[in-house]
């Protein structure tokens, strides 16, 4: 990769469950139900991670964690994101800046977004002017509009370090 400067795009889904936590961008949400999956099931991190991924030529997050193997059962996504950030600097780039949108019927996220942003911020080194996390319904359309899980979507753009 001979770019100074590379932009990434992640997308993930999950459904509600109940008997789980609710856990967007490494922040515990109040809510009846948490989402699915293997790790912590953070849908935003993990658009953020493939986002990362993504922009450094790296495969996505299912290829680096594996819902198969049993060491990322329960995991922290935030752990994870740590792990993708080794990656990220490891190929010698750095975090410019992200944007995110998560879609999601409920619960109302604008309370902790500045709690979100931070945390974001402080784990891919950026400063919190760098990380923008904007919360949309879909009207009542589809899987998330009936309340039925929370989707997100990550841009990043990184730059190699030095350029």
């Amino acid at each position: 990769m001979s770019s100074a400067n590379r932009v990434g795009v992640g997308f993930d889904a999950h459904a509600f469950r109940e008997g789980r936590k609710l856990v967007l961008g490494g922040v515990e949400i109040p809510h009846k139900a948490g989402l699915e999956g293997h790790s912590d099931a953070d849908v935003l991190v993990h658009a953020v991670m493939d986002a990362l991924l993504g922009a450094v030529g790296e495969r996505e997050i299912g290829f680096h964690f594996p819902d198969t193997d049993e060491r990322f059962k329960g995991i922290s996504s935030m752990e994870l994101l740590a792990r993708v950030m080794e990656v990220v600097r490891g190929k010698g780039y750095r975090v410019v800046n992200l944007d995110c949108v998560v879609i999601a019927q409920e619960p109302r996220l604008s309370p902790y977004l500045e709690e979100i942003e931070r945390r974001l911020a402080e784990a891919t080194g950026v400063g919190g002017e760098a990380v923008a996390v904007k919360p949309t319904t879909t009207e009542g359309m589809g899987f998330t509009g009936r309340s039925e899980g929370i989707a997100a979507v990550a841009v990043v753009l990184v730059e190699r370090v030095g350029s």
